[in-house]
């Protein structure tokens, strides 16, 4: 099956033909780095490592663009209400995102350009736009600069929507302004705000306005065309109608596909940071770990809404142990195997079909179970070749526990992680000769020491094995 994408401009799932045979660009805008991301925002990044490891696997050679927006309202805002300089704020948050995409697991992108090292692309777009009639400096001397939405017919082609029925733009001072629905390109400096904010232009001092950046940004790096740009589906407008026409306006051919992650919400509203901290990714891998929360944010289609508790949470948590558990009992039983080259038909079938994930993690389960039921027969070619397909499932989710960046993070040293294996182990063989000498009651004593301790034990044909409990098991 031809992989095939939903499209947003199109409205359509359609196939998937890149720009150049067997290379792949993709853009996805990345975080306004104002604060600590949520669960929301980190969604995007595992759908789109997802469907990189899906491309990768297809056989394609993949770029990957995610720029990081280190200057705007909101970070100028929020910095000074802490009191500290703006580029400082904006370099905290920016460590805090890697370390939020990290801990899911997903691997970086090919480039992460900022914004404030692309000043010069942006300002040449700008100059360009002018020029050819799409833009136009605002004539109260402010320094403003803004893109002429009604001398661009194709307006509103990407959101379906006609200009007369937009709302006026509010991203900037609408001082200057031909149309309420034109949009800021340039913002003049003022001394409202630092001047370390601001940088030199033709048309006077200031800051990019938004949309620009990642017009010049992606341009710059995948050239006029390219195959693929995201993100989540609230930046559909007016981000990116707006990125469209000003890279069309141009004449850049710009993206092939347009695909957009559905929100992440709480009781039925999108996740915003006024909801508090407890969604904070950094707060939520406290509650379960980081690999259960990328499963979590997997088994569910990129286009559909994922309503976040950490009910709903838990439960996927617990679902994910049976995975992790069958692995443990097969690498047990066979001494480990590498992951299948060839993946089941049916999982193949689910991932061209738009990246459809809930499919995918069916046939992932479904192998599973048979998997289980061969574990107790102990070591053969069928269990083996079980393990391998689970394992290369996994892979392509970015969810296989014995892949990095996975299996580095078991918890502690090497030789602290020996010495715990070590005396769970010596308490397993006391209990196993209590249970000998039919003392039943020191045998349960040692089971229920252990469990007090968030240590579950299981009684295999093979012998006892142990596993850390769950959060809510071990509490």
């Amino acid at each position: 099956m031809t992989l095939r994408l939903y499209d947003t401009a199109t409205a359509a799932v359609r196939d998937f033909e890149p720009v150049h045979p067997g290379k792949v660009g993709i853009y996805h805008c990345g975080l306004t780095v104002q604060g600590a991301p949520h669960v929301g925002h980190i969604y995007k990044e595992v759908v789109f490592d997802v469907l990189r490891r899906w491309l990768e696997r297809s056989g394609y050679e993949v770029t990957v663009i995610a720029n990081v927006t280190d200057i705007e309202d909101k970070i100028l805002a929020k910095s000074a209400d802490r009191g500290v300089p703006w580029w400082a704020h904006a370099y905290e948050f920016e460590r805090e995102l890697h370390w939020a995409y990290d801990v899911l697991g997903c691997r970086p992108p090919t480039y992460e350009p900022r914004a404030t090292g692309h000043i010069p692309e942006m300002i040449e777009l700008i100059e360009q736009l002018i020029a050819d009639g799409y833009a136009y400096v605002a004539p109260d001397g402010s320094g403003d600069v803004y893109f002429d939405v009604k001398a661009w017919p194709a307006y509103g082609a990407l959101s379906h929507q006609k200009i007369d029925d937009m709302e006026a733009a509010e991203d900037a001072d609408p001082r200057g302004k031909r149309d309420p629905r034109d949009f800021a390109l340039w913002k003049g400096w003022t001394e409202a705000t630092p001047r370390t904010a601001s940088w030199p232009a033709p048309w006077g001092r200031g800051r990019p306005g938004w949309h620009i950046e990642c017009s010049a940004m992606a341009g710059k790096y995948l050239g006029e065309e390219f195959d693929i740009h995201g993100g989540g589906l609230d930046l559909r407008f007016p981000h990116h109608e707006n990125e469209l026409a000003q890279s069309t306006a141009v004449g850049q051919k710009f993206a092939r596909f347009w695909m957009h992650n559905a929100l992440v919400t709480t009781a039925g509203e999108k996740m915003s940071k006024s909801m508090g901290n407890s969604a904070v990714v950094r707060n939520v891998v406290e509650r379960v770990r980081p690999i259960e929360l990328r499963y979590y944010l997997v088994q569910s289609h990129y286009r559909s809404v994922v309503e976040f508790s950490f009910e709903a949470l838990e439960e996927a948590a617990k679902s994910f142990q049976r995975i992790d558990g069958f692995i443990a009992r097969a690498v047990e039983v066979t001494g480990g195997v590498e992951p299948a080259a060839e993946l089941p038909a049916e999982f193949e079938t689910a991932m061209d079909d738009d990246l459809g994930t809930p499919a995918a993690v069916a046939v992932l389960h479904n192998t599973v179970r048979d998997g289980n039921k061969l574990v107790a027969d102990g070591d053969s070619v069928l269990l083996r070749e079980t393990l391998a397909s689970v394992r290369g499932m996994l892979g392509v989710l970015g969810l296989d526990p014995l892949a990095e960046p996975w299996v580095s993070r078991t918890g502690g040293s090497d030789e602290l992680t020996e010495v715990v294996d070590g005396l769970v182990k010596a308490l397993l063989e006391q209990r196993q000769a209590a249970r000998e000498r039919k003392d039943f009651a020191a045998a349960d004593a040692v089971r229920d020491r252990l469990k007090a301790l968030g240590v579950v034990v299981e009684d295999t044909p093979q012998g006892p094995r142990w596993s850390l409990a769950s959060t809510d098991e071990g509490s």
